[in-house]
């Protein structure tokens, strides 16, 4: 039998300024460990520590854009686009203009396994 999700929970967020972050399915919301959604609105000017998470994190943009910067580079993720960040990799986002976005990870988004800058 499906099993309905009635609301998300708010999870608190790193970063320069306050960021909503809404977990449909996950260790907070529903205690799942293999993969966690999440609803984001970040404000413009929002700015994030330097992570190298252990998991990989599927990222889609639904308005504004999605600034990621990694070893080598930087990508804007625009409205109706995605990005794959994977597991290991140095990664950083940011919204300079602001954006809601949806963001999976498998396994589940964990403050233990983000492994953020200092």
């Amino acid at each position: 039998m499906p099993e309905l999700i009635a609301k998300p929970s708010r999870v608190e967020a790193a970063g320069t300024k306050p960021k909503l972050i809404d977990e449909h399915v996950g260790r907070v919301n529903t205690g799942e460990e293999r993969l966690s959604i999440a609803h984001m609105r970040s404000p413009a000017g929002w700015l994030e520590p330097g992570q190298r998470p252990e998991f990989d994190e599927y990222t889609l943009v639904i308005g504004g854009a999605l600034h990621v910067e990694y070893d080598g580079g930087t990508l804007e993720v625009g409205a109706g686009q995605a990005v794959l960040t994977r597991a290991g990799e140095w990664v950083r986002y940011s919204t300079p203009e602001g954006a809601e976005y949806v963001a999976v990870c498998l396994p589940a988004f964990s403050p233990d396994t983000v492994n953020r800058d200092p």
